[in-house]
């Protein structure tokens, strides 16, 4: 099994004939396993440089200049860095560290005003070129974002825009740079992530060169190596819903063993906050859809809007964040 890499190329002279056949390949692959690569993206290979010389700084620092710009500054914007052990998956502490990133907003918009949940400004570190950086890559993942969701859209016989006008228009954008720690071999049965799915609608992730992805598929986990110049995409728990199932929202996890530090850099393309996902109209739940989940539950089986399922899902990886939100809400 492999995972297939899809030539966004095509793409960049608007023919019908270009966007059917990179359509062509999202579509076998979002009903297979849900991953691909893409390559031909557009985003520099100065920049991807530059992001990771500068994160690898950052992760340098000693504790108390990283613990400057904690989490616990960012308030309910859910920015910042967390030190490894602090996030749970499945209700493990996972064996990474990591910095959150988001839109950053002004003290004066009205989603900030409105104390809104994981919007406000971001923390930066004082690193020379770190907070332009940081802005430049979400601007370019967000470009990216749509374009993808654009091919996504007319793989499942869309119009081009159809995400856009309907939840991506003012996108909830979260972006991570994460550091895992080489775990050691004799580590059984512990894992730098545990497996999971992420909850929106489609993941940008680049990868340095160590590996450690791992994607669980029909017939059974395997690997995602990292290629170069290319971008590991995933669709959420989102897709599956809108889809009602027949694109898939798959399982992931991360196990560093290869003795030396990973970086890995995803990037969330979500539904707006307030916007309640519904199925596409007239699509038919997809045979089998969801019934053995990693977590037990259903992505059809709720009601509400993105931000109250993606809060109730921050819940459960940073429960003090959680408890703070409701004691200020």
């Amino acid at each position: 099994m492999s995972i297939p890499v899809i030539d966004l190329q095509p793409l960049t002279d608007g023919s019908v004939a270009g966007l059917q056949a990179v359509a062509g390949e999202v579509r076998q692959a979002c009903r297979n396993d849900g991953f691909f690569y893409v390559s031909g993206h557009g985003v520099s290979v100065e920049l991807q440089q530059r992001l990771e010389e500068l994160s690898r700084t950052f992760f340098s620092l000693d504790v108390a200049e990283k613990m400057s710009v904690r989490m616990q500054l960012g308030g309910r914007a859910w920015r910042g860095y967390f030190p490894v052990g602090d996030e749970l998956t499945s209700g493990r502490p996972d064996q990474k560290e990591g910095f959150y990133f988001g839109a950053d907003l002004p003290p004066d918009h009205p989603l900030v005003q409105a104390q809104t949940p994981l919007h406000g400004q971001n923390l930066y570190p004082a690193i020379d070129g770190f907070r332009d950086t940081i802005r430049l890559w979400l601007t370019e993942m967000t470009r990216l974002g749509h374009r993808i969701m654009s091919v996504v859209a007319a793989s499942f016989d869309l119009e081009e825009d159809w995400f856009f006008r309907r939840y991506t228009r003012d996108p909830l954008i979260l972006f991570r740079i994460f550091h895992y720690p080489p775990l050691a071999e004799e580590s059984l049965g512990q894992w730098s992530v545990g497996e999971h799915t992420d909850y929106g609608l489609l993941t940008i992730l680049r990868q340095d060169s160590t590996g450690g992805l791992q994607i669980c598929t029909a017939d059974g986990w395997i690997d995602a190596p990292v290629i170069e110049n290319t971008f590991v995409c995933n669709i959420g728990d989102m897709m599956e819903r809108m889809t009602a199932g027949h694109y898939r929202s798959t399982p992931h996890r991360v196990r560093n063993l290869s003795g030396r530090s990973r970086l890995s850099f995803p990037f969330f393309f979500d539904p707006g906050w307030d916007c309640r996902v519904t199925p596409i109209d007239g699509v038919r739940t997809a045979a089998g859809s969801s019934p053995d989940r990693w977590d037990g539950e259903s992505v059809h089986d709720w009601t509400g809007t993105y931000g109250d399922y993606i809060l109730r899902k921050v819940g459960r990886v940073f429960p003090d964040f959680s408890a703070d939100v409701k004691r200020e809400s």
